[in-house]
């Protein structure tokens, strides 16, 4: 099963949180905290808190399930562009070039990957009812 975390108007431009964001898609939970823990990048220290959030969401989904055993992988993350704020800045002779304060919207989707039933798992399940 699983569970979604999403993050919105970071105030980072989406190129930058997408150069982030690739390194971790597909990865283990594991290996992505800790490739996120020591990735000098500024959109990091934001990833690393919402890939917490969605393991917690998915600890409250399955409360059952340890956390240890399940095996949990970034199963998507995407990076859309967010609100822009709009500035001007003086420019010579009197005009002005306009500044955009880009951000950024995240949606981050993490599964286990034991989610999946094999064959006989379904026939014993059907069987045992």
């Amino acid at each position: 099963m699983e569970a979604i975390a999403r993050l919105n108007n970071v105030p980072t431009s989406p190129r930058k949180m997408r150069l982030v964001a690739d390194l971790v898609r597909g990865q283990r939970v594991g290996n992505a905290l800790s490739i996120l823990k020591f990735t000098p990048n500024h959109g990091a220290i934001r990833l690393e808190k919402l890939l917490l959030s969605a393991i917690a969401n998915w600890q409250a989904k399955n409360p059952d399930v340890k956390l240890e055993e399940a095996d949990l992988y970034v199963k998507t993350i995407q990076v859309d562009g967010g609100r822009m704020l709009k500035r001007l800045r003086p420019a010579p002779q009197g005009r002005a070039h306009r500044i955009r304060k880009r951000s950024n919207h995240v949606i981050l989707v993490v599964d286990a990957f034991n989610t999946e039933l094999t064959a006989d798992e379904v026939e014993t399940k059907e069987n045992a009812n």
